[in-house]
């Protein structure tokens, strides 16, 4: 049986080297992207073909993969006047790396199906740095068949997958994921300031907790650059005050109450107005240092 042809829309800090792991495994990848020297590049790199809309990426493409940046995006590169939707074959798969709100996923999904082809919302974790070491978490939703097929090409990238349930699934996981890290970043933070203002020893003391109960992703990868006032590795603020409000959003429909979830979207959109919108997640301590940033 032959390799499926893929395309892959949207080349930003995650896509690009995504769609590079694809290509460096043999598959046949087109790419789109908005911004075309960005394509362009992209080919120069990693080789592969570029196309100057996503329906002329999609149209003999059989899994069709996007990573763009919110809800209005997805919409244009799906269903736009050159949308991908407008060339997809019968039976193709397309499936939505963007983190973005369950409604537009279940959209996509009937918009999908009214086509003979199939939908999966398929956000990922684990950053630009996951993205560059083929290491993301990638939660699924959708039907089994057309996940099974997609699978194995998600090793590319994807240290852990995992089908959650109908489609919508994967970005209300992709939520609670959200929710978790907001939490522990603030605790953190507030941790290492605790920690100044008692005059420790912050890293010294962030070696012993990090091998307790106190252990986080976020402790283990940010602590010590948080006590260095640096603030530029990967995931900015405005994407996770994106994702919180989507969060927000979802929580006035379900019901569910997020006091702290919140409150640290609010102490986001203080960084934010101290100019820390390209700041990684991790800024959320300048709020009480009151640092300016190297």
């Amino acid at each position: 049986m032959s390799s499926p042809k893929l395309a892959f829309l949207g080349l930003g800090v995650m896509g690009y080297p995504m769609a590079g792991h694809l290509q460096k495994a043999g598959y046949d990848v087109t790419v789109y992207n908005r911004t075309a020297t960005k394509a362009v590049a992209w080919v120069e790199t990693y080789g592969g073909s570029r196309a100057a809309t996503p329906a002329a990426a999609a149209e003999e493409a059989d899994i069709i993969f996007a990573c763009v940046g919110n809800d209005h995006d997805l919409r244009q590169v799906a269903l736009g006047t050159d949308g991908a939707f407008n060339a997809l074959k019968p039976g193709a798969i397309f499936v939505d790396h963007t983190t973005v709100s369950a409604t537009i996923a279940r959209e996509l999904d009937q918009a999908a199906r009214a086509l003979g082809c199939h939908f999966l919302d398929a956000p990922v974790s684990g950053g630009q740095a996951g993205a560059e070491n083929g290491a993301l978490t990638i939660m699924l939703g959708g039907e089994e068949e057309p996940s099974a097929t997609v699978d194995p090409i998600l090793q590319c990238y994807a240290r852990k997958t995992k089908l959650l349930g109908t489609a919508g699934s994967g970005q209300l996981a992709k939520m609670v994921n959200q929710i978790c890290i907001a939490g522990v970043v603030q605790g953190l933070s507030e941790g290492l300031h605790f920690a100044k203002e008692a005059g420790l020893d912050a890293a010294a003391v962030i070696e012993v907790i990090s091998k307790g109960a106190a252990q986080s992703w976020q402790m283990e990868n940010r602590a010590q650059t948080m006590i260095d006032n640096q603030f530029d590795f990967g995931f900015a603020v405005d994407w996770m005050r994106k994702d919180l409000d989507i969060v927000l959003d979802e929580a006035e429909n379900n019901g569910a109450d997020l006091p702290v979830t919140r409150l640290v979207n609010d102490f986001y959109s203080e960084v934010q107005q101290k100019g820390g919108n390209r700041w990684d997640t991790s800024s959320l301590i300048t709020r009480l240092h009151n640092r300016k940033v190297k």
